[in-house]
């Protein structure tokens, strides 16, 4: 067998969905908070095979589908089960339904990047990432599913919407930026994103973790935020040019 450059960022992603089956493995011996962590990891290595990538100049098809196929079961699956075993199971059927949007609405989401992908590099995506979904859900998990206590009440119900709403941004046309890469080039073309990426990490480290769920919920709105402010510039624009079309032509009549 012919050992080739691609084999690093692949062995990467064998690393990301080996992070996704332990993490499985996790929630079913009843350790949630190790499951959120491994599937953390996962999202780690899923970087990590992109800069390799990079690096060997060892970008390709096959490269692309692997990653997919990895995310489906560390940002999909692994959610999915992980948010039923935790809560959604009390909710009997529609819990079922709930807990499977993750892994569905994932699987839909790379679908449509892969369809849609022009070159390897990327200022935004459509639709929120799966692993940012992902971390966001293990993030809730950590913050708030306690040692002996699990969830109930309204961590349950927020963990209930957070999936719902999670899921459906994956597949929506709301734009989230890319991670930036650190290079000069795209430090000059994005300082406020490098910036951005610094003080949330900081943050991050220095508040030992307890900050995560936030620094992602606000990335989140963020985005949300930016699409519904562009949204109303454009409505506003259209409806300014309608009434200019109108005036002109009351105008003619006259």
């Amino acid at each position: 067998m012919k050992i080739t450059r691609a084999v690093v960022p692949s062995l990467f992603t064998t690393l990301n969905i080996f992070c996704g089956f332990l993490s499985i493995l996790s929630v079913t011996q009843g350790h949630f908070q190790t499951a959120a962590w491994f599937i953390i990891l996962a999202a780690i290595f899923d970087s990590l095979d992109g800069v390799m990538a990079r690096i060997t100049r060892s970008s390709s098809q096959f490269g692309v589908e692997l990653d997919s196929l990895a995310d489906v079961v560390s940002f999909g699956a692994a959610p999915s089960f992980m948010v039923y075993q935790a809560y959604l199971y009390t909710l009997g059927n529609w819990g079922i339904m709930i807990a499977a949007l993750p892994v569905v609405f994932g699987a839909i989401r790379l679908a449509r990047f892969n369809v849609q992908l022009v070159g390897f590099d990327k200022d935004y995506f459509n639709g929120l990432p799966i692993p940012m979904q992902a971390i966001t859900i293990c993030a809730f998990i950590l913050q708030y599913y306690g040692d002996g206590f699990g969830l109930s009440g309204w961590s349950g119900s927020g963990l209930t919407i957070l999936v719902i709403v999670l899921s459906f941004l994956m597949v929506s046309r709301v734009k989230y930026d890319t991670i930036p890469k650190l290079s000069k080039r795209q430090i000059k073309a994005h300082p406020w994103k490098v910036v951005g990426l610094f003080i949330g990490i900081l943050a991050i480290v220095f508040s030992k973790g307890t900050l995560l769920f936030l620094m992602f919920t606000l990335y989140i709105l963020f985005g949300l935020i930016r699409f519904a402010v562009q949204g109303l510039t454009k409505s506003f624009k259209k409806t300014e040019n309608e009434l200019k079309v109108a005036e002109k032509f009351s105008r003619i009549d006259i």
